[in-house]
């Protein structure tokens, strides 16, 4: 699988990255439902044997769990693999309420946890997970800094950041890299974002490619009926009416253009992400090992003009009908 440079770093990522959110299982505020450990391990090493080179978790995932698997996944291998997590999400024992902070004191709490549960010394890329409190952000980026100069972490990144908020931080120490949601179906980065990480050296590497699992085309509107209540995605708009019936519709023409190549709409969702020359990798989740070696041959396929311009018709007619 190729890599592409991530930013101003030395780091080199492969186009797919593995994402953990949904090993963090079922029982805290955003879990994906239950889910079975060993399975999530099966499928980092799956991931791995495809030529994925990277990791991404965070530690409010499942309260510290992604992170702990993560580790078991990675034992006697740390060497070969790039891990990113995330600090500024908090939560107190076994609550499920979870908590904003920036404060220096908090992160430096954070990533010492974070080095224990992933069992390791050092971190290759630590991220604001979310740029809350914004007021905290200057001290949360300059503790990150300062944590790069200690050797705790090798470069540090942000996620979910405004280009207001991306200034401010660039403005204190470099920004590796920033982690936004970006698919067909999420484009808000388009208006400014991608244009300010590119002049200013900053790597994308874009969450939820595939929408949460919606871009899979495995999505039916029984299935979205019958998500089990820890499963975030019961409280999407995108997975309940009246948007899902025009994403499924959507879904079905994307399709047609998915056959037409031979790949799957999954595939076909995350080639599309990595069209953009800025982007330097999309991570994909996965809860088994064969969901991980489907989505990882994306990697290397590129989309035509025409297949690209097949697309966009079909995505103006769907925001056209979200809007009415």
């Amino acid at each position: 699988m190729q890599t592409r440079k991530l930013g101003y770093s030395d780091l080199h990522l492969t186009t797919i990255g593995l994402g953990t959110w949904a090993m963090g299982g079922g029982d805290w505020k955003f879990g994906w439902g239950p889910q079975d450990d060993q399975a999530s391990i099966k499928a980092v090493h799956a991931a791995l044997d495809q030529g994925i080179n990277w990791i991404d978790t965070a530690a409010i995932y499942g309260h510290g769990h992604a992170e702990e698997v993560v580790a078991k996944a990675i034992k006697g291998i740390r060497d070969s693999v790039i891990i990113a997590t995330k600090c500024g999400r908090v939560w107190e024992g076994d609550s499920r309420e979870i908590g904003k902070s920036l404060k220096a004191d908090s992160i430096r709490q954070e990533v010492e946890s974070s080095l224990q549960r992933l069992n390791i010394d050092v971190i290759d890329l630590y991220q604001i997970h979310w740029p809350e409190p914004d007021e905290e952000i200057e001290e949360g980026w300059s503790a990150l800094s300062e944590l790069i100069r200690e050797g705790k972490i090798r470069y540090g990144g942000v996620s979910n950041f405004s280009v207001e908020q991306l200034k401010r931080a660039q403005a204190i120490h470099p920004i590796a890299s920033l982690q936004p949601p970006y698919s067909m179906l999420r484009r808000e980065i388009e208006e400014g974002i991608v244009a300010y990480c590119r002049e200013n050296q900053i790597g994308i590497v874009a969450y939820s490619p595939m929408q949460a699992g919606l871009l899979t085309g495995k999505f039916t509107k029984e299935r979205s009926a019958n998500l089990p209540e820890s499963d975030w995605r019961s409280r999407n708009p995108m997975f309940n009416e009246p948007q899902l019936s025009v994403n499924l519709q959507a879904i079905d023409q994307l399709r047609e253009i998915a056959d037409a190549r031979g790949i799957s709409l999954a595939q076909l969702s995350l080639a599309w992400v990595l069209r953009l020359e800025e982007m330097t990798s999309a991570i994909v989740g996965a809860r088994k090992p064969q969901q991980i070696e489907e989505t990882a041959q994306a990697g290397d396929i590129q989309l035509t003009p025409t297949e690209i311009d097949g697309i966009e018709e079909i995505l103006a007619w769907r925001t056209s009908m979200v809007q009415e």
